[in-house]
């Protein structure tokens, strides 16, 4: 049995990140992960958007965090994790997205974001090849950007080991328990580790070890695609989001890398629950007709390939992160819904500030609305 002072449960977009973090404030930080190495879970189905334009204030302000992060990490640690600056653009075709994405306008900018309205010209000068057809014009927000979420993967286990953090691969929890005092006790299918804190960030199985720690978590994991085409001449920068409902999607998604591959993925409808990760024979016909009924242009492109990932979903599409009331030292970042990896780092400097100091970074009333214990009745977060 070894002691450290936290352990963190799952390797991934917010566990890594954690761990790094607590490490370079002297933490003797251990973190456990099933799988064989870092990000091997969903991080490596992401497909690498990190935006703030949210419109819930706590995800705004977290993803601010989250992109000063991504955007600094070169110039700080040395590690190139391919971010760029790409931002996002909400291409618009139906008058009742125009009203409600006007609307949202108002608490982005209060919150410090950089976002308009376009008209369509000014948005097919963004996006040279959209669909004109009907086009009302769209949002853009030119502070948003995309990542690598291997290579973030990696820069952030890297530089966590640099700074002492430890990791136990192939290891699955089995139990927690309370211990005497404020320890706990972390039993694996190969060992034991005890800590005075523990940290839910377990992704998928969020739920499963939730119940270890006595409380039942409202995380649901549902799956969605993605596909990755044959690289073509760079002409296009942000990520485009296609918030119209079509037969078997509620939405779709898409960016150029500057290798000049797009990649993309849809939200299924309806949504497919469960922890299967088969790709399906529905989701490329699906795809392929959304991305040439936005950019007809693309009709001749070539799929490389497909791939399925997990989505832990809550009741509101709003991450649980915080604490567990009546159980001091256990923590919890879970239900990102699909958002851990561009949520990630500002969810890791605000648990880590509240492991070490109580309070998270951003204000307490704010930061509340990430609460196990909050209503989950109001309207869902999940792609706003």
């Amino acid at each position: 049995m070894t002691s450290h002072d936290v352990i963190v449960i799952g390797a991934g977009s917010v566990g890594l990140p954690t761990a790094f973090f607590l490490a370079q404030e002297g933490v003797r930080v251990l973190v456990v992960d099933e799988l064989p190495s870092p990000g091997q879970g969903q991080n490596k189905s992401a497909i690498g958007g990190v935006r703030a334009t949210h419109s819930d204030p706590a995800k705004i302000q977290t993803c601010q965090l989250s992109l000063g992060v991504f955007s600094e990490w070169k110039d700080r640690y040395g590690d190139d994790i391919h971010f760029r600056q790409g931002g996002y653009c909400f291409p618009v075709y139906e008058r009742e997205h125009e009203t409600s994405l006007k609307d949202l306008l108002a608490t982005q900018k209060e919150h410090g974001l950089k976002i308009d309205w376009l008209d369509a010209a000014d948005l097919i000068g963004v996006l040279p090849g959209v669909n004109p057809d009907g086009l009302r014009g769209g949002t853009y927000s030119p502070e948003d950007g995309n990542v690598s979420p291997i290579l973030a993967a990696k820069a952030f286990y890297d530089r966590a080991v640099e700074q002492g953090a430890e990791f136990k691969f192939e290891e699955k929890v089995i139990s927690i328990k309370k211990e005497s005092g404020s320890a706990k006790r972390v039993k694996t299918d190969r060992g034991s580790y005890t800590a005075e804190k523990v940290v839910n960030a377990a992704g998928a199985g969020a739920r499963e070890v939730g119940r270890m720690m006595g409380v039942d978590l409202p995380v649901v994991p549902d799956s969605h695609e993605a596909g990755v085409t044959e690289p073509v001449e760079p002409f296009f920068m942000p990520m485009v989001v296609d918030i119209r409902g079509l037969p078997g999607s509620t939405n779709f998604y898409f960016y150029q890398e500057a290798t000049g591959h797009l990649i993309f993925c849809l939200t299924p409808e309806p949504p497919i629950p469960g922890l299967n990760r088969d790709s399906t024979s529905d989701f490329l016909p699906q795809a392929s007709r959304r991305l040439i009924k936005l950019f007809p242009r693309l009709r001749n492109i070539r799929v490389r390939r497909v791939w399925r990932g997990l989505y832990p979903m809550t009741p509101d599409g709003v991450p649980i992160v915080g604490t567990l009331r009546d159980s001091d030292g256990f923590y919890i970042a879970v239900g990102f819904c699909g958002q851990g990896l561009m949520l990630g780092p500002g969810v890791a400097l605000n648990l880590v500030s509240l492991i070490t100091t109580g309070q998270p970074i951003i204000p307490g009333g704010i930061f509340e609305s990430f609460s196990l214990y909050r209503d989950y009745s109001r309207p869902s977060e999940a792609l706003k």
